[in-house]
């Protein structure tokens, strides 16, 4: 479903690279947790699967499509097959509940009669059947949320990345949340999900992929948010490693400081993504 070959993502004026060399196969219907912290490539994994960035070098396949080959004209119909969820929900503030998941099949075209029945089944999906004509401000935060799940997938799609969908939330609505991804995913539907929320990832207890400096340091099935058993020897060889890089950099009059890992959301994001409206919703 989604495999990243040797994928190498370097944005310029950083001296490290995002990511370095990943090799990761995703297959059709599993549920993967990315973890690591900040600036550690998360955001970039997630950029890189829905075409917002493009592979420095490597290889990286969704659904047998090769992503550094795709011609833009082609990435909305990427965008239709991997729904994505964001930390900061993405509503349109001025329509209601309905609207906003009924516009996810608006733009692609979907006849009135199929919209009529998607969107109250996807409601009652994620929990929110009689809200309909509610209005985002109106809505707390884990319901809003729920809106912007519900709106990722009313298209069925097959693939549902989810770049830290808790960020904003109290743990009770998270776990309420995560609940509801994990019946999604019990639907068929495989889910990537970038997360610091260690208390979801030792509840769900599925495969965990952890990322350092852009490097996977674990994969591990039914893994916790941190490996019971560290190996100290191979911990502290990367810390070494590290220090003498940055000593390095220290040194380097013409090196930049690499930047934080860019989450996915800022505006210079948006600024890249199609003029199609479907594009807004993503």
């Amino acid at each position: 479903m989604i495999r990243f070959e040797n994928v190498t993502k370097r944005y310029p004026n950083q001296s490290h690279p995002a990511l370095d060399g990943i090799d990761l196969n995703i297959d059709r219907g599993e549920f993967v947790f990315i973890v690591g912290a900040s600036g550690s490539g998360k955001s970039t994994l997630v950029r890189l699967t829905i075409r917002e960035e493009v592979v420095s070098s490597g290889r990286l396949l969704v659904g047998g499509h090769d992503l550094r080959k795709m011609p833009q004209r082609k990435v909305p119909q990427l965008r239709r097959q991997v729904g994505t969820i964001f930390q900061d929900f993405r509503l349109l503030p001025n329509k209601t509940v309905q609207q906003n998941v009924a516009y996810a099949l608006q733009v692609i075209g979907r006849p009135r009669r199929a919209i009529r029945a998607l969107v109250p089944e996807t409601l009652e999906l994620v929990g929110l059947a009689g809200m309909e004509k509610r209005m985002p401000h109106e809505l707390s935060g884990g319901e809003q949320q729920r809106v912007a799940i519900a709106r990722a997938v009313v298209n069925k799609p097959p693939v549902l990345l989810a770049d830290e969908p808790t960020g904003n939330l109290d743990p009770a609505t998270s776990l309420d949340i995560v609940q509801l991804l994990r019946r999604i995913h019990d639907s068929g539907t495989t889910i990537v999900m970038a997360t610091h929320d260690n208390v979801i990832v030792d509840e769900m207890r599925k495969r965990v992929v952890e990322l350092e400096d852009g490097v996977i340091i674990r994969d591990e099935e039914g893994g916790s948010y941190v490996p019971k058993a560290v190996d100290s020897r191979d911990r502290d060889e990367r810390e070494a490693d590290r220090a003498h890089d940055d000593h390095d950099d220290d040194h380097d009059d013409g090196a930049l400081a690499p930047q934080e890992d860019r989450p996915i959301g800022e505006v210079h994001a948006l600024d890249d993504w199609d003029d199609d409206a479907e594009d807004l919703l993503r």
